[in-house]
C-alpha cells in the first residue's frame, strides 16, 4: 500500500491532464444521454440517470468549494431528486468549468489542499485525481446504462486506481488503510467485486464496486 507522500509524487507530472480527461468523458457523456434515457436505471443501483448526474455535477461543485471557489451545491449530492432546473448537459458544464476553474488556482508547489471528503485535505495531485475519479467513474456509470461506449482509457483508469488506493490515515481511527476504504464503509462504493484480470479499467471497475462485464 502506498503512501499519499509517495502517491502524490506518481500522479504529480499528470495529474492536470487527468483531471481534464475525466472531466470531458463526464461532459461527453451527458451530452450524449438521449430525451428517452433519463429515468433509466444506472449501476448505482438507487439511482436512475438523472440522479447520477446530479449526484456527479454536485460532488464536483463540493470539491470546488473546498478549494474557495463557489459556494458548493444547492442540494445534497448523497440524495439527489431527480428534478433539474435547466438541462442536465447545463448543469454538468457549469459544475465542471467551476471546478476546473478552481484547480488552475492551485499553482503547482502547493503540497496540499483542502477536500471534501472526510478525509480533509490531501496531497494536491492526489485530491485533484480523486476529483477526477468521482467524475470519471459517474461518466462510466451514465455511458453503460445509455448504451454509450465506455468513455475511459486503460491509462486513465491507472492513474485513478493510483489515488484510490493510496494509503491514509483513516478518519476517527487514525490508521492506515487505502484511502476508498473508508468511503466503502460509508456506502459511497459497494464491495469489491471479484473477477478475472482485465486491463486496469476492469480492475478499477471492480474496485469501486461495479462489474465491468
Amino acid at each position: 500500500m502506498n503512501t499519499t507522500t509517495t502517491t502524490a509524487a506518481t500522479l504529480l507530472p499528470v495529474w492536470r491532464d487527468v483531471l481534464a480527461d475525466s472531466h470531458h468523458a463526464l461532459e461527453s457523456v451527458v451530452a450524449g444521454v438521449r430525451a428517452d434515457q433519463w429515468r433509466l436505471p444506472t449501476p448505482c443501483s438507487e439511482w436512475d440517470v438523472t440522479q447520477v448526474v446530479q449526484h456527479a455535477a454536485g460532488d464536483q461543485l463540493a470539491y470546488a468549494k473546498s478549494l474557495g471557489i463557489g459556494e458548493g451545491p444547492a442540494y445534497n449530492p448523497f440524495a439527489p431528486s431527480g428534478a433539474i432546473d435547466g438541462t442536465p448537459a447545463d448543469l454538468v458544464r457549469v459544475a465542471v468549468e467551476q471546478t476546473a476553474f478552481a484547480w488552475t488556482t492551485v499553482d503547482d508547489a502547493t503540497e496540499t489542499v483542502p477536500t471534501p471528503l472526510p478525509h480533509g485535505a490531501l496531497p494536491t495531485p492526489v485530491a485533484a485525481v480523486l476529483c477526477a475519479l468521482d467524475a470519471a467513474v459517474h461518466a462510466w456509470d451514465i455511458a453503460i446504462a445509455t448504451g454509450q461506449p465506455s468513455p475511459l482509457t486503460d491509462e486513465l483508469a491507472a492513474h485513478l486506481l493510483t489515488a484510490a488506493r493510496a494509503g491514509h490515515p483513516a478518519p476517527g481511527t487514525g490508521e492506515t488503510a487505502e484511502i476508498t476504504e473508508p468511503l466503502r464503509q460509508w456506502g459511497a462504493y459497494a464491495a469489491i467485486v471479484d473477477g478475472p484480470s482485465d486491463g486496469a479499467l476492469g480492475e478499477l471497475l471492480r474496485y469501486l464496486g461495479r462489474d465491468p462485464r
